[in-house]
């Protein structure tokens, strides 16, 4: 039989990680067996209040339950935030176009991310963590507001001890314990440790912060199609039908959200 692609599959919440004042992980076990690859989206069903699209953050290799890292911003977000353990969701998908891996072997891969866009990086790092030996150097660049809005506390000492990942941190606003780099994340891009002409650049954050990331990659010498955009922001139904994220000619539901800036840089206001 033919998979409906707008039946939601029933799903329960098994642990809530608070990340951030704002921002929690929900794991999710969805009552049948989960597939997406990494830069794929799904599509988040709340009952009685509505449903949006977030991308996973968890291990495309496990397919038996979902990491969905979340912030607290609108009616769907508010009300998943107040639910707790054994709470019923509906997830369906996934949709869109992730990220190319097998373009990727063999270069280096600076990764940009800020705020709770570091969440579908998160899926992204674990695929390239499992297949290490395949690329040349992973580095990690991720910026936030303070010390208390970065996620992935726990985890961040944790990716800088594997072989070939090399991670940096910086704040836009220090405190009294951050011994780390104050500054936009921009400023910490310049001394990462790859070969800018060949190497692969990945940004995901808020669309201001994806610009001027964009801008110092390509200044650094990135080529425009070496340079790979989460472009989230404005998707919707998932399905291309609602035309809410419509960017020039592409939809990014359907031909994202994963796009190099080679295939935008001539599209007017991409990043409004």
């Amino acid at each position: 039989m033919k998979k409906n692609i707008y039946q939601p599959v029933k799903a329960v919440i098994e642990e809530i990680i608070e990340e951030t004042a704002t921002i929690k992980t929900f794991r999710i076990r969805p009552e049948v067996e989960f597939s997406f690859a990494t830069g794929q989206f799904i599509e988040v069903t709340v009952p009685g209040v509505g449903e949006a699209p977030f991308t996973p953050s968890s291990d495309p290799g496990v397919k038996d339950r979902l990491d969905l890292t979340i912030m607290k911003a609108g009616e769907v977000t508010s009300k998943l935030h107040s639910m707790g353990k054994g709470g019923l969701l509906g997830i369906r998908g996934p949709y869109g176009k992730g990220y190319p891996l097998d373009q990727f072997k063999g270069k280096d891969i600076l990764i940009v991310g800020g705020g709770v866009g570091l969440a579908p990086l998160r899926s992204l790092l674990f695929s390239l963590f499992s297949g290490l030996d395949q690329y040349n150097k992973v580095v990690l660049r991720y910026g936030a507001r303070s010390p208390a809005d970065i996620v992935y506390k726990a985890l961040l000492p944790e990716w800088a001890k594997q072989d070939k990942v090399d991670l940096l941190t910086s704040v836009d606003v220090g405190d009294a314990g951050w011994q780390g780099n104050v500054g936009l994340v921009t400023t910490i891009l310049g001394a990462a440790p790859v070969d800018f002409a060949s190497a692969i650049g990945i940004v995901c954050g808020p669309p201001i912060m994806m610009k001027f990331v964009t801008l110092k990659l390509l200044d650094l010498g990135f080529k425009p199609c070496d340079i790979y955009l989460s472009m989230e922001k404005s998707m919707s139904c998932g399905l291309g039908k609602c035309g809410h994220c419509r960017i020039g000619k592409y939809y990014a539901c359907k031909d994202g959200p994963v796009f190099t800036y080679e295939q935008l840089k001539d599209i007017h206001d991409i990043w409004d």
